[in-house]
């Protein structure tokens, strides 16, 4: 199995690099001047097919649609699976001030890429809604990239059968062994959920300097203080449904829809979205646990330092119309999730959705490097 994931990734960020190239060269190299005529931006998208789902169906149509000429051509990483090769490329085109091969990139290397240095400046001169983000969103990255939607792992639970649901971590660990085979999280290399209550379970034994340095920085040492939530985990193998992990978010959504779960952690976007459609009975409830919560933040958009002229123009242009008020509504709506701008600038009916849940105070995950060693890690330690 495992010789076999890493031939077909191998295979995989081949093809992406040839796709990347095949895509960015009719774009002048870094620091070339602006071309004339209509713009052709290359996005490198990196998540869940939902997402990919939500570009091809509102952000794309609507951008193009109100700005004629203009076109935006997706490259598709689900999962992640190619964001170490992707994140490799556009380091060395950088240093080169070579064509990155994409004008724009959402992944989770994006705060990365930012604090390194390989991002364009993200300002209100620029994109003149960023504005109505707030000052501490931006300066989360240091004005490098932009925040365009945000989620967060909250707690999901059928109220038929836990009318009183956990409220801190501690808590939540303790139901889990009370109620054998009522709960279960995905392994953390097929979705975030899962990869969030393992991360939350190890954080509880990490300072807050620590976790300050491993959600910023990459240090292999700092692992270290990972060994007691190893156990933990390890320990709640026998408790899990069927002593079992499910693959991906959505296996976790289907057993609570089916009732074969009580509670699980689960996205907040494809929470409320199954809600919403049926998917999820009217039963289940969306929660948050303290102490620490789940983790969660914004998604970030961001452009190459290097980028020419006309594609970084075209790409201001593309972050600007995402972060207007109507269009941060069309995309709380196509996913459900959290939207970038302060609550009080969205319709009424849009921010009732968010209703007993914490939609600013978003606890960070570590960095990409950090979170690919504990992905690795989990399956050797816990099942």
């Amino acid at each position: 199995m495992t010789w076999n994931r890493r031939a077909l990734v191998s295979t995989a960020a081949l093809a992406l690099a040839g796709t990347l190239a095949a895509c960015g060269a009719s774009s002048s190299s870094g620091g070339g001047g602006a071309s004339s005529g209509p713009v052709a931006l290359t996005f490198y998208l990196s998540g869940d097919v939902n997402i990919k789902g939500m570009w091809d169906n509102v952000i794309i149509p609507g951008f193009t649609k109100d700005n004629p000429g203009y076109s935006v051509k997706i490259v598709f990483s689900e999962h992640g699976v190619n964001d170490t090769v992707t994140l490799q490329r556009l380091t060395a085109a950088v240093k080169a001030n070579q064509n990155a091969g994409a004008d724009l990139y959402e992944a989770a290397f994006v705060n990365t890429a930012a604090s390194s240095g390989l991002l364009a400046d993200a300002t209100a001169q620029d994109i003149p809604n960023l504005s109505k983000v707030s000052k501490t969103a931006v300066t989360a990255v240091g004005g490098k990239a932009t925040p365009y939607r945000g989620s967060s792992v909250v707690l999901a639970y059928d109220s038929k059968n836990v009318p009183n649901p956990p409220k801190t971590l501690d808590d939540l660990i303790a139901w889990i062994k009370a109620n054998p085979g009522k709960f279960t999280y995905n392994s953390p290399s097929s979705g975030g959920s899962g990869y969030a209550f393992a991360e939350t379970v190890l954080d509880r034994y990490i300072s807050p300097s620590d976790l300050t340095k491993m959600d910023t920085t990459y240090d292999p040492s700092l692992e270290s203080n990972w060994d007691k939530g190893w156990q933990d985990l390890h320990a709640l193998t026998k408790n899990m449904y069927q002593g079992t992990y499910p693959n991906g978010n959505n296996a976790v959504l289907d057993l609570l829809a089916r009732g074969q779960i009580w509670m699980a952690p689960v996205w907040s976007d494809q929470a409320l979205s199954g809600l919403a459609t049926g998917q999820l009975p009217a039963s289940v409830k969306l929660g948050q646990v303290t102490d620490p919560a789940f983790t969660g933040g914004l998604v970030y958009l961001g452009i190459p330092k290097n980028a020419d002229a006309a594609h970084k123009a075209a790409a201001y242009k593309l972050l600007n119309w995402l972060l207007d008020p109507a269009h941060q509504g069309q995309v709380v709506n196509a996913v459900k999730g959290y939207p970038a701008i302060e609550q009080n600038y969205l319709p009424a009916d849009t921010a009732k959705l968010f209703a007993g849940l914490n939609t600013s105070d978003l606890r960070a995950n570590y960095e990409a490097k950090t979170q690919n060693d504990l992905k690795q890690q989990w399956q050797t330690r816990v099942p």
